[in-house]
């Protein structure tokens, strides 16, 4: 976050998503909207057994409030499709067809600060049968996998 810009609390989000969903949906949102520190990989999340909306707080610090209100737009696309028994999932047409009407983004930008990391760390084993070079980003327990050719024991090179 750049210096003076305001930090956001959780009455802040909740008015900040009921005047969007005003806004963009013509409907109320009648649940809770909060942060969820403990979110990584997404920037938010529509809860189906509770209607609450979880926003990963992280998008706020690291894009602003431009990038938070198209994950608001994207989460309030699942409650009110979901409220109203229609298609709420990402593959449903209905979810794709509400998604470009209020202008939401079906993905969100990859956060810089939990950016993961190619494994550069390559394995290499070779069949004692049949003689394939296999590579490999994970290792690979030889004691319990054999060659998917031959079915001949590995051994790492």
């Amino acid at each position: 976050m750049e210096k003076g810009e305001r930090k956001m609390n959780d009455q802040e989000l909740q008015e900040l998503v009921e005047r969007i969903s005003l806004r963009f949906f013509g409907k109320p949102f009648k649940h809770v909207a909060l942060f969820n520190s403990r979110l990584r990989t997404t920037g938010g999340r529509y809860l189906l057994k509770n209607h609450n909306i979880e926003i990963n707080y992280k998008y706020y610090v690291e894009f602003g409030e431009k990038e938070l209100i198209g994950i608001i737009k994207h989460e309030l696309c699942h409650y009110h499709l979901h409220l109203e028994g229609k298609g709420y999932q990402h593959r449903d047409n209905d979810f794709k067809k509400l998604l470009k009407e209020v202008q939401a983004p079906r993905f969100c930008s990859p956060l810089q600060s939990v950016q993961r990391k190619k494994s550069k760390v390559i394995y290499k084993y070779v069949c004692k049968g049949c003689k394939t070079i296999f590579t490999r980003r994970r290792k690979v327990d030889v004691d319990r996998f054999v060659c998917g050719k031959c079915r001949g024991k590995l051994e790492m090179k």
